[in-house]
C-alpha cells in the first residue's frame, strides 16, 4: 500500500508516521504545503491512501485538489470540531480527530483495507466541505478564566489578558494590569479555546493578544521581537518558523 501524509506540522507528521509504522503501514512520504503538494504529486504516482490535514501552512488543502486530479482514498486528520465533521461524514470520507488516538487510527487504516478495490478511490465535494470549514457554524471560545488567588478564586475575562506563557511547567496568564496568574491548563490545551483572530502562538513558550501588541522589531536569524503595552519581564521572541504565518495573522 502506497500512503503519503500531507500535514504542515513537521513533529505531528513524524508521530502519525511512527503510528502508522506500529501497525505495518510505511508511509515514506510527507509533504508539508499546497505549493509543495501540488509539485509532488505533477511528478509522482498518486498513492493509494493520504492522510490529510486540512490547515497547511499556505493554504487549505483543498487547494491540492483544485489543481491536481487526485483519485486517492483520502483520510482528514483535522482539529475541527464535530460542526465540520459533519460533512466529511456526509461525503463518506474517513477522518480522525487531534490529538490522533492510535485505536482510531487502526480502525481507519483496516476500514481503508477492506474497501473493495473499485470503491478505494473518493469522490470528494470539496466546494460543500470547504463552506463549512471556512465559514463554520459559531465556535464558543474561551471568555474568562477562573484563577485560584490564595483561598479565593479571581476571574480574568479573555481581553484583559495580554499573554499567556509557559515557565518552570507552569503556564501563566498576564493582565493589563500587570499581573500573573497561573492556571491549570497548559498552551497545547489552550489551542482551540482562544480566539484565533485574537490570540496567535508565536512559540512553543506564548500566546499574545493582538490588542497587546506595542511594538515589533526586527531580530537575529529573521526572527521577530514583541514588545508588549505592559509585560517586560522577558524577551518575547516570535521563532523563526511562525513568523510567515505571524504577519499573515496581523492582516
Amino acid at each position: 500500500m502506497n500512503v503519503i501524509i500531507i500535514e504542515d506540522e513537521k513533529p505531528s507528521a513524524r508521530r502519525l508516521q511512527r503510528m502508522l509504522k506500529s501497525i505495518d503501514v510505511e508511509a515514506e512520504t510527507m509533504l508539508h504545503s499546497v505549493e509543495e503538494s501540488i509539485e509532488w504529486f505533477e511528478n509522482n504516482k498518486h498513492p493509494d491512501l493520504i492522510f490529510l490535514d486540512i490547515q497547511l501552512s499556505d493554504g487549505l488543502s483543498f487547494e491540492i485538489f483544485e489543481a491536481i486530479d487526485i483519485k486517492s482514498a483520502v483520510i482528514f486528520t483535522t482539529a475541527y470540531d464535530e460542526y465540520a465533521l459533519q460533512a466529511f461524514k456526509l461525503n463518506s470520507i474517513d477522518y480522525l480527530l487531534k490529538p490522533i488516538d492510535e485505536n482510531d487510527l487502526k480502525i481507519a487504516v483496516e476500514k481503508f483495507n477492506g474497501r473493495a478495490p473499485q470503491k478505494q478511490s473518493v469522490t470528494l465535494d470539496f466546494n460543500d466541505i470547504k463552506k463549512l470549514l471556512v465559514n463554520p457554524i459559531e465556535h464558543e471560545y474561551k471568555k474568562r478564566f477562573s484563577v485560584k488567588v490564595g483561598q479565593h478564586l479571581k476571574l480574568i475575562n479573555i481581553e484583559d489578558i495580554e499573554c499567556i506563557y509557559s515557565e518552570n511547567k507552569g503556564t501563566y496568564v498576564f493582565t493589563c494590569e500587570g499581573r500573573n496568574y497561573l492556571l491549570d491548563s497548559t498552551l497545547d490545551q489552550l489551542e482551540n479555546e482562544l480566539k484565533p483572530d485574537v490570540f496567535f502562538r508565536i512559540s512553543r513558550k506564548y500566546y499574545i493578544n493582538i490588542n497587546a501588541i506595542k511594538d515589533m522589531v526586527s531580530y537575529t536569524n529573521s526572527r521577530l521581537q514583541i514588545k508588549l503595552n505592559h509585560f517586560n519581564e522577558q524577551e518575547i521572541i516570535v521563532a523563526r518558523e511562525r513568523v510567515k504565518d505571524f504577519k499573515i495573522w496581523l492582516e
